[in-house]
């Protein structure tokens, strides 16, 4: 008896989680990169960026057609000092990933060559979606098989087994969440956070309102990435303790928004910042819009080390016929500038390893790895080829 009822309860379970279908992706960093189509288009790839609102081609290649019906101009506005940028904007457009299809969706299309994201992951990206990608299905994000699963819509959905649950809030198409931080004062407190999986990041905080969380005295100042509206920059710290329900991370690695890299939207919101990838890919995660649910279940990368660039470089892969690795960007008062890098610098060589064998990924990893012994670099400038040590040692 005890089986029948045990067996009939686990098919109700099952019933009450409708699979519609599951689709692989890929990661670069903490980034989800998929592959799907618009209009049967060839296929493209994109992010998976729960922080903007719509899809958005950033560019575009020379085998790559899309039939898009242009509606209007439209300006956007995101994170970094510049103005907005002008896009055009396509409605009523089927995005399609795997079997399922997503109808009637708008699409903005920015100047080509204005983000070059392909550059920067070393892998062909063609744009970002975002919100509308979570509105017709509950999307499981399982980052320990780099799967999405799609369900069904429905007020009785049952999580599988281990999940737990917290409510969001859904605010003009952006889904947010509170979380508990431990302040540097000793005091717990509630934070509103956006729920942002394009964030290559643990979580950042803006720093603008009196309720602002404080920022530790132990620092460093670094570039954070490019938003639609330039360069993002901020102090990494760590803070004591980051939670969600009773899932606490301590001592994790954060970002405090300079406050130039603000929008006058955020400054304006009683939004406390973003929970970014590196946090989210430590859970398995389910959103579910319809019933404004947010699920979780923490997985392998739960309890891997909080970590930042130390070397201070940033780097993007060239798109010459022989693809190398130029570094785009110095941190200020970073090693790597005590090390006389510039920007425009060629790497051949890390740790006496041909970068040419390594991911942009793994190059990066060297950067933030901390150790004791110096990080050795290959450079060639303008032809001139010489050696480089940065210092690896952490400062926070």
């Amino acid at each position: 008896m005890w089986f029948i009822v045990c067996s009939f309860l686990s098919e109700q379970a099952i019933f009450a989680r409708k699979l519609v279908a599951s689709y692989p992706f890929q990661m670069s960093g903490s980034f989800i990169i998929l592959q799907a189509k618009i209009n049967n288009s060839n296929p493209l790839y994109f992010i998976l960026d729960s922080g903007v609102k719509n899809a958005i081609i950033t560019e575009l290649g020379a085998n790559d057609e899309v039939l898009l019906n242009y509606k209007a101009t439209k300006t956007l506005q995101g994170l970094g000092g510049n103005d907005p940028i002008t896009t055009l904007l396509s409605d009523s457009n089927t995005i399609q990933i795997g079997k399922i299809k997503l109808f009637n969706k708008d699409v903005f299309v920015l100047p080509n060559g204005f983000f070059n994201l392909s550059q920067e992951l070393g892998t062909k990206i063609n744009g970002i979606i975002g919100y509308d990608f979570f509105t017709d299905y509950i999307v499981q994000i399982d980052y320990t098989n780099k799967r999405l699963k799609f369900y069904r819509n429905q007020l009785d959905f049952k999580p599988p087994k281990g999940y737990q649950s917290i409510k969001m809030n859904i605010e003009s198409q952006k889904m947010f969440i509170y979380l508990n931080i431990l302040e540097t004062d000793s005091a717990h407190r509630k934070i509103k956070m956006l729920i942002d999986t394009g964030a290559e990041l643990t979580a950042w905080f803006q720093t603008i309102s009196n309720k602002s969380v404080k920022m530790p005295e132990k620092s460093v100042h670094g570039r954070i990435g490019e938003g639609l509206s330039g360069e993002i920059t901020g102090i990494f710290a760590r803070v004591p303790q980051l939670c969600i329900a009773n899932f606490c991370f301590f001592q994790p690695i954060v970002v405090f928004l300079d406050s130039s890299s603000m929008t006058p939207a955020l400054i304006k919101s009683d939004r406390d910042g973003t929970i970014g990838g590196q946090l989210l890919k430590r859970f398995n995660i389910i959103i579910d819009t319809h019933n404004k649910n947010f699920y979780f279940k923490p997985n392998y990368n739960f309890k891997k080390p909080f970590r930042y660039n130390i070397a201070g470089i940033e780097i993007n892969q060239t798109n010459s016929i022989f693809p190398e690795i130029e570094i785009s960007n110095i941190w200020n008062g970073s090693p790597a500038q005590a090390s006389g890098l510039e920007e425009g610098d060629i790497i051949k060589e890390l740790n006496n390893i041909k970068v040419y064998s390594l991911t942009l990924t793994e190059i990066r990893d060297y950067f933030e790895k901390p150790s004791k012994k110096p990080l050795l670099l290959l450079i060639d400038r303008k032809g001139k080829h010489f050696k480089v040590k940065i210092n690896m040692y952490p400062k926070i």
